[in-house]
């Protein structure tokens, strides 16, 4: 693996490293560490070790990740298919944990494709207050949107807009950020050695004036008091701790949180910094000279993690608090609460993406006003408020957010997003189709066994959980099928995995027709 790293990369890391160089370079050789995050949205951790076929053991930054063996393959395990965990480097899992997220926090991830670290925060809400999700490229913002809904998380609101429109809306309205900052992925080199072979000493650079811009964008939108935690994966001194130097100086309100340098997490390097300007009297275009020895000093409160310190990739970490805000970064609570329901108007339509994930064109979001000719003010959708009092045991959406026929239930305490391409207001739960409610399968993944009126049980080690996995009909007697009083065996079925929800199927005389989605299914 050594011999694939750019040249200048290693002339680099030799001249910053210094003795620990010859460390450095070594674990490029070891074998690359495998990690899985249980998500505590649909079993705690405890209860997935009694569980898991895998050979498991913890990673210490993270209470709820493990460490596994290659051989392991749990992608290709039913308990994947049913969102009872997240496949995620182990280094990866740092910043989210860093974030300090509690039960009923406004939350934004800001670049947030894949979703790995965003349904980390989910589960840290444990489905109170409201997670925002954003990313600028619409095909990653497709598996940031699955991965969303196979956790099971109701409370993500995905956007697909460049971060600067964010600011408006969400002036001061969040109580913690999460800016996992594109990079030039040094960190990643022995995970993925075809970054190895892209990266471009210009990298660096590049992305440390595309970062500074981010960092400064998300300050915007956290409240006072709020927690900022600015991640990358990569090595550059430019892309990380000059980066928070730079920040602190021009953001006397912010401060840097230190992080403890325990379960193999270094300390920043502010002694880089001082190198740089030596090395070439600029640091990531601004003067070295005009950074302050306190903010420089400030930087060795941020942490590294090293592939020769800890069993995981390179990473970076800092974490910021907001003390104070300026006037024109305050959030009015006392804006005009949301309508009850919310609808999205069919014209001046931007490009957008399907509920399938096929782009469509998108609406932009309303408030319910007066009919005006010709508008779409939404569907009748009594079908859906009939399915939900009939089958499912949770109170019926208080807000709902109707994308033509699709239908949402949106968190509450949401800002205008007029202008904002919405990819998801809120929890997907499905579609009116001539009259008739047809359930999504993020609805499925979102409810839990007790929560729905008729339900099916499959074992995670029989064939029928591969089958129903691949997309086939089931033959299946009535007994099998658990259903509440008053109603029959006839109808939609949430099926269940090990007592986990995985999808629906539509039961009708001894036959489970197989309501998989087909771009899910086990290959």
């Amino acid at each position: 693996m050594v011999n694939h790293l750019p040249a200048p990369f290693v002339e680099k890391m030799k001249r910053l490293l210094g003795p620990e160089f010859a460390g450095f370079l070594a674990s490029y050789d070891d074998p690359r560490w495998y990690g899985l995050r249980v998500n505590t949205l649909k079993v705690q951790a405890a209860e997935f070790l009694k569980l898991s076929p895998f050979e498991l053991t913890p990673i210490p930054w993270t209470e709820t990740g493990f460490y596994y063996e290659e051989k392991d393959r749990p992608g290709k395990h039913p308990y994947y298919h049913a969102g009872l965990y997240y496949i995620q480097e182990p280094s990866a899992m740092a910043p989210a944990e860093l974030l300090g997220v509690q039960p009923g926090d406004r939350v934004l991830d800001l670049c947030a494709a894949p979703g790995g670290k965003s349904t980390q925060i989910a589960a840290k809400l444990e489905g109170q207050g409201v997670l925002v999700v954003n990313d600028i490229h619409p095909d990653r913002v497709k598996a940031l949107v699955k991965n969303l809904e196979l956790a099971g998380v109701r409370n993500a609101v995905v956007l697909n807009e460049q971060p600067e429109k964010l600011t408006g809306p969400f002036a001061g309205y969040f109580d913690k950020i999460l800016v996992d900052a594109p990079c030039s992925g040094e960190g990643m080199f022995r995970k993925e050695e075809d970054m190895a072979k892209e990266w471009e000493p210009d990298d660096v650079r590049r992305y440390a004036s595309m970062q500074r811009e981010l960092i400064a964008q998300a300050a915007s939108m956290l409240k006072p008091g709020g927690r900022l935690v600015y991640s990358t994966c990569t090595f550059s001194p430019e892309e990380n701790e000059a980066i928070i130097a730079e920040f602190i100086d021009g953001h006397p309100h912010f401060a840097v949180e230190p992080i403890p340098p325990e379960h193999g997490l270094q300390r920043g390097r502010p002694d880089w910094l001082a190198g740089l300007a030596e090395q070439n009297g600029q640091l990531t275009g601004a003067p070295a000279e005009r950074l302050s020895a306190s903010s420089i000093q400030a930087a060795a409160g941020t942490a590294r993690l090293w592939p020769h310190h800890l069993r995981g990739e390179g990473h970076f970490v800092a974490a910021l608090r907001k003390t104070s805000s300026p006037k024109d970064e305050s959030y009015n609570e006392a804006r005009p609460a949301e309508p009850e329901r919310l609808y999205v108007r069919a014209d001046r339509a931007t490009a957008g993406i399907r509920p399938d994930g096929k782009s469509v064109t998108r609406g932009k979001a309303t408030r319910k006003t007066a009919p005006e000719p010709k508008r779409k003010t939404g569907p009748d959708m009594e079908p859906m408020y009939a399915f939900w009092r009939e089958h499912v045991r949770l109170p019926v959406p208080g807000r709902i957010a109707a994308f033509g026929d699709h239908l949402y239930a949106a968190p509450p305490d949401l800002p205008d997003l007029s202008g904002i391409r919405v990819i998801r207001p809120g929890w997907y739960l499905g579609a009116i189709h001539k009259q008739r409610f047809e359930p999504s399968h993020a609805l499925a993944m979102g409810l839990k066994p007790a929560e729905f009126a008729r339900t099916v049980s499959l074992s995670s080690d029989s064939a029928e959980a591969i089958r129903y996995l691949k997309g086939e009909t089931l033959e299946l007697p009535q007994e099998r099928i658990e259903y509440a009083d008053g109603l029959t065996a006839k109808g939609h079925c949430l099926v269940c995995i090990d007592g986990f929800t995985a999808g629906w199927g539509k039961w009708v005389q001894d036959i489970l027709k197989n309501e998989y989605p087909p771009g899910w299914r086990w290959t």
